[in-house]
């Protein structure tokens, strides 16, 4: 029997991320989750994930771009795949594309919130095939 695979959800909101950890078990995936990018570290060390959803403003406003850039930096953890799952764009006007800021923002998608079921499992989905997940 084929292993699932293993999604960390990184989100400091616990009811968005009881939402989503419903949305990704339904959809078939094990999951782990952390509520900061120090929890988050300790997660991807002991179980490392085939994907990584991740919120931008935690306990600070770029705590996920701080951790994303950590983990794109790092040669043992660069190739997995990193979702942004955020509200910055509302709360901030940026919108951020991987496409346009992938220098900057070394991310594999973005997914606005408040997040569509479906619309994350088929970004998901996708972002796995690249990976051969």
């Amino acid at each position: 029997m084929a292993q699932a695979v293993c999604i960390l959800i990184v989100e400091d909101d616990a009811d968005i991320l009881e939402a989503m950890k419903i949305i990704l078990e339904d959809g078939g995936y094990a999951v782990t989750w952390a509520m900061d990018s120090a929890e988050a570290w300790q997660q991807i060390k002991e179980e490392l994930p085939d994907l990584i959803l991740m919120d931008v403003m935690m306990k600070t406003p770029d705590e996920g771009f701080q951790l994303a850039y950590q983990l794109k930096n790092d040669p043992q953890y660069s190739s997995i795949p990193i979702l942004m799952v955020t509200s910055v764009t509302q709360k901030t006007g940026f919108r951020f594309s991987p496409e346009t800021d992938g220098d900057f923002l070394p991310v594999e998608g973005f997914i606005e919130k408040p997040v569509n079921p479906q619309q994350l499992l088929s970004k998901i989905k996708q972002l796995l095939q690249k990976t051969n997940k």
